[in-house]
C-alpha cells in the first residue's frame, strides 16, 4: 500500500501531467496573440477551429488570429461569437459549464491583457488561469495549529462535495488579487472584510494538467489568514455546504484522500511546508513536493 508521501507525490504528478512523457504537449500548437504565446491548442481543438477561418489562422506549429483581428475588442468579440456557436452545438463538454465570467488572456500575469475569454473555454486554448485561495487557521498558546476546511456544494460544476480551502475563487478580468480574496471570504464564509483584510499573501502555487476537457495552466495566489480561536465561518453564497475545524495532522491525512479537491490539497501542502509541519529531514520527497508546487506555466 502506498505511503502518505507516495500518494502526495502521485497527486503532484497528476496535477503536472502536461509536463510528463505521453502528454499531448508534443502534438499541441502554440496559441499566439499579437506575436506572444498565450496558450496551447490540441489537434482536436485545432480541427474544429479550422471551421472559422475568418477568426483563426494556422501557420506552422502555431495558431493565431486572422488579419483584421488586431485589437483587444475585436479579438474578444470574435472569439466569443465562435464559442457561443460551439456552445449551442455542444461540441465541447467544458462549455456546458458556461460561467458568463470573463478571464483576461495575457502571456504573463504582469503583462497587459490581449483579450478576454469566457472562463469555461480557457482550457480549450490552454491559456493561463489565475485564482485566489485562503488558508484559514488558528494557533493556540501552545502553538497547536488547526485549520478550517470547506466542503463544496453538491451543485458545484467541478468537484462537487469535495473538501476545499476555507475560501477560494477564480480571478475575474479587471479584479485585483486582494479584492478577490476579501470578496470570496465574505461571500463563501461570511468573514467580515475587516478580518479578511488581515490575511497575508504568502506566495503562489502553480501547475499544468490536462484532462478530457483540455489543458489547464493555473496559478493560485495564496493567503494565510490567522483567525481568532472563537471565530467560526458560516455558509454564505451556497457554494459551500459545510465547514470543518480540524487539527493540522488530520488535515494532512485528508490531503491524500479522494475527498480533497486536488489543487486545494496542493495549497494546504504548501502551508504545511511553510509552517514546518513537513520538514526536509523527515520527508524524503521534500524537494519534489516544493518543485511540484511551483512549476513554471
Amino acid at each position: 500500500m502506498a505511503s502518505w508521501s507516495e500518494k502526495m507525490l502521485q497527486l503532484l504528478r497528476r496535477m503536472n501531467n502536461f509536463h510528463l512523457p505521453g502528454s499531448s504537449l508534443e502534438s499541441c500548437l502554440r496559441f499566439e496573440v499579437a506575436g506572444e504565446q498565450v496558450g496551447w491548442i490540441s489537434p482536436r481543438v485545432e480541427s474544429i477551429l479550422g471551421r472559422f477561418p475568418a477568426v483563426f489562422r494556422p501557420y506552422g506549429s502555431t495558431i493565431t488570429f486572422s488579419s483584421g483581428l488586431d485589437t483587444f475588442e475585436s479579438r474578444s468579440v470574435a472569439v466569443d461569437e465562435v464559442l457561443q456557436e460551439l456552445r449551442r452545438e455542444a461540441t465541447f463538454t467544458c462549455l456546458i459549464g458556461w460561467r458568463d465570467e470573463q478571464y483576461a488572456v495575457m502571456p504573463r500575469y504582469c503583462d497587459p491583457p490581449l483579450m478576454y475569454m469566457e472562463r469555461a473555454a480557457t482550457s480549450l486554448f490552454g491559456v493561463k488561469r489565475y485564482g485566489v485561495h485562503v488558508n484559514g487557521y488558528t494557533q493556540d498558546s501552545s502553538g497547536n495549529l488547526n485549520m478550517w476546511l470547506a466542503r463544496r456544494s453538491l451543485t458545484k460544476q467541478t468537484y462537487p462535495g469535495r473538501l476545499d480551502n476555507m475560501a477560494a475563487g477564480g480571478l475575474a478580468a479587471g479584479c485585483s488579487v486582494r479584492h478577490t480574496m476579501v470578496k470570496e471570504c465574505e461571500e463563501e464564509a461570511c468573514i467580515p472584510p475587516g478580518l479578511a483584510e488581515q490575511a497575508r499573501p504568502v506566495g503562489t502555487v502553480s501547475y499544468t494538467y490536462e484532462d478530457d476537457e483540455g489543458i489547464f495552466p493555473e496559478c493560485q495566489f495564496v493567503f494565510d489568514l490567522e483567525l481568532p480561536l472563537n471565530f467560526q465561518p458560516h455558509i454564505g453564497d451556497g457554494e459551500v455546504q459545510a465547514f470543518y475545524y480540524y487539527p493540522i495532522e488530520k488535515v494532512k491525512d485528508l490531503l491524500v484522500s479522494e475527498e480533497f479537491k486536488p489543487n486545494c490539497a496542493m495549497v494546504v501542502l504548501d502551508f504545511l511546508i511553510r509552517h514546518a509541519i513537513i520538514e526536509p529531514d523527515s520527508e524524503p520527497y521534500y524537494h519534489e513536493f516544493v518543485a511540484g508546487l511551483h512549476r513554471s506555466l
